[in-house]
């Protein structure tokens, strides 16, 4: 999240909102002097600039009608900190969508990097396209040289030789990859994730998993529901097929009955 005098939007307007403006979605010098008033009676540098540390002082949890601390004990606490952040995060459908599948996604809120470190084999089956016999074997087991080959000359990477595919391999809780989707979303936390890529992983797991959300339009389809079929809709649109369905599903069912 980062709103400063001159942008503008909805989420401007939910700022204006919560500050007792007129909610025109602009953010002027009005909007700016409200924010540097309320970040200072608040214990926050008042720089008038809304970063994640004001977002989510301003809407904790609670205010979008959940209370993230039934989720203790099933959710790391480093991310349910992080779920303020999150502004489309609005209601205890979207969020119990999207920690299913971000829990999924990572195995638990662990993994945060790609694992390309595969073997002959595994490139085989898994990259049929890119590592056809005897190609495979002189590329096993060297996650630099992999990724550099697989997501070369796409996703606004360079060519293999670039290495850029590597660089911008998968990172997050939904691995956000690819050259351009590491500079777009960097644009939307105001951080160098081009310059240097780990912050993805390290500082914005959660949040790139949200820019995923709202680049591929999910949210919209996490408010369908909290049926089977709404859970599978939203399934597709994360992995592209029903891989790890079940545990989705259960995973969901948890969440949803925790906060809902």
């Amino acid at each position: 999240m980062f709103l400063e005098k001159g942008s503008k939007g909805d989420d401007v307007k939910k700022l204006q909102t919560r500050l007792a403006l007129t909610a025109d979605g602009i953010f002027g010098s009005d909007t700016e002097l409200k924010v540097k008033a309320w970040q200072a009676e608040n214990g926050l540098a008042a720089d008038g600039i809304v970063g994640n540390a004001t977002w989510a002082k301003l809407f904790p949890a609670s205010l979008a009608g959940f209370n993230s601390d039934s989720l203790k004990g099933y959710i790391p606490d480093e991310v349910i900190a992080q779920i303020p952040a999150i502004a489309a995060i609005t209601n205890s459908l979207r969020l119990a969508h999207f920690l299913a599948q971000c829990a999924d996604e990572s195995d638990g809120f662990k993994v945060v990097y790609e694992n390309l470190n595969y073997s002959a084999d595994g490139l085989k089956t898994t990259f049929p396209k890119y590592f056809p016999e005897p190609l495979n074997e002189s590329y096993a087991r060297n996650p630099a040289k992999i990724g550099a080959r697989v997501y070369a000359d796409r996703m606004g990477n360079g060519n293999e030789a670039s290495g850029d595919g590597y660089i911008f391999r998968g990172r997050g809780y939904i691995q956000l990859t690819g050259k351009a989707n590491y500079a777009d979303f960097g644009k939307t936390v105001r951080a160098e994730t081009v310059a240097n890529p780990d912050l993805v992983a390290t500082d914005y797991p959660l949040a790139s998993a949200g820019f995923f959300f709202d680049v591929n339009k999910i949210w919209t389809v996490c408010d369908g529901g909290s049926t089977d079929a709404v859970i599978t809709a939203v399934t597709k649109k994360v992995n592209g097929g029903t891989n790890g369905l079940a545990e989705r599903t259960q995973l969901f069912k948890q969440y949803y009955a925790l906060i809902s």
